[in-house]
């Protein structure tokens, strides 16, 4: 049985490498952002890159879109603030200040929030338990570094009105079905956290630590039933229930970060950053089902909005790439010199960055 099921996902591999026919999506479009450059625009119907939004600053990182599809909002490190675009004009209407090393974000309504990191450190994260590592802690403990924030900015006031405190190196972003609690990840802390998302207040600390280094991506099921959050350096997967309860650890590929549910939440779908592949599990059996091979560094991806393909941004392979999401083919390459990052689309669809 078990080398019958290896002999299928070897069939299945192989023929993620043979380009597919293209098969029609939906209309919309696809907006990457690039940490060397500015934010692509793909048309969804034709597969083709149709433009460029410049956001008057280098590095954007995290994106998103108001549900009206009237604006995107999008953090950009290196001025350290929020380009809020108007993408009838694809033009930077306003540019909110937010603190050093803003990256992700998430928009609710006319709000985005935004994770930035006053004690950010430049280049990428040392190794869990080496002596760099070890070095680190020490030195942000000795000074007393101040946590990452969570800023919440008003997108047609053009100002941030609130903060809310996270861990040391906040990264990804949730919210609970109902709305009232902000859950986050937090990478140095090593834990996973829940806020009352009006006062800020933490409700509780989910320690990940029993299951790896660093935390990362952060996603709730459609019908709400469960949260699952992906352990970047200790491949693996920590399934929570409604109440933040550890239902499981489930084992992944290499360097687990971007997460996403199918729209009917039967599906849980992770990007592998070292391993080159989008997994496939069964939301009910957390067993894996599939794996897709896509390309190198592809931390974030979405379905487009009839969920007919999933688009992954890969940062190292230098391309946004494609996938039939029923089969797993590999529908197109689409060449990005400029290290993308991350991905979201409108009509808004469900992916490691958004939802609609």
């Amino acid at each position: 049985m078990k080398q019958h099921l290896k002999f299928q996902r070897f069939l299945l591999a192989a023929a993620m490498f043979s380009l597919a026919p293209l098969a029609p999506a939906a209309d919309g479009v696809a907006y990457v952002s690039n940490q060397k450059s500015n934010v692509t625009v793909i048309d969804l119907k034709s597969l083709e890159v149709t433009g460029e939004i410049a956001v008057g600053g280098e590095s954007p990182r995290g994106l998103g879109v108001t549900a009206d599809g009237k604006l995107m909002a999008v953090a950009v490190r290196d001025t350290g603030d929020l380009a809020v675009i108007d993408l009838q004009t694809r033009k930077v209407v306003r540019r909110v200040p937010i603190g050093e090393n803003p990256e992700f974000v998430r928009v609710r309504g006319n709000q985005a929030f935004v994770s930035f990191e006053p004690a950010a450190e430049s280049g990428p994260p040392p190794t869990p338990g080496s002596k760099e590592a070890l070095a680190l802690k020490k030195k942000r403990e000795e000074k007393k570094e101040e946590p990452a924030r969570i800023a919440v900015v008003d997108l047609i006031a053009g100002k941030k009105v609130a903060e809310i405190v996270g861990g040391m190196e906040t990264e990804g972003i949730e919210f609970s079905p109902d709305g009232t609690k902000l859950i986050i990840t937090n990478e140095a802390d090593e834990n996973v956290s829940v806020h009352d998302i009006v006062s800020g207040k933490i409700l509780k600390r989910i320690d990940t630590k029993p299951y790896g280094h660093r935390p990362r991506g952060i996603k709730v099921s459609p019908d709400g039933k469960m949260y699952v959050a992906t352990i970047e350096f200790g491949n693996n997967m920590v399934v929570l229930d409604a109440d933040f309860k550890v239902i499981k650890a489930v084992p992944t590929g290499d360097t687990p970060y971007g997460v996403a549910f199918s729209r009917d939440s039967s599906r849980i779908y992770v990007a592998l950053a070292k391993g080159k592949a989008l997994e496939v599990f069964d939301a009910k059996k957390l067993e894996k089902i599939a794996e897709y091979p896509i390309g190198d560094r592809c931390w974030h991806f979405s379905f487009t909005p009839d969920d007919s393909q999933i688009i992954a941004a890969c940062g190292r392979s230098n391309e946004v790439v494609v996938l039939d999401a029923a089969t797993g083919k590999m529908l197109k390459r689409i060449p990005d010199k400029q290290l993308p990052w991350g991905v979201v689309t409108y009509p808004k669809a469900f992916g490691s960055l958004d939802s609609p």
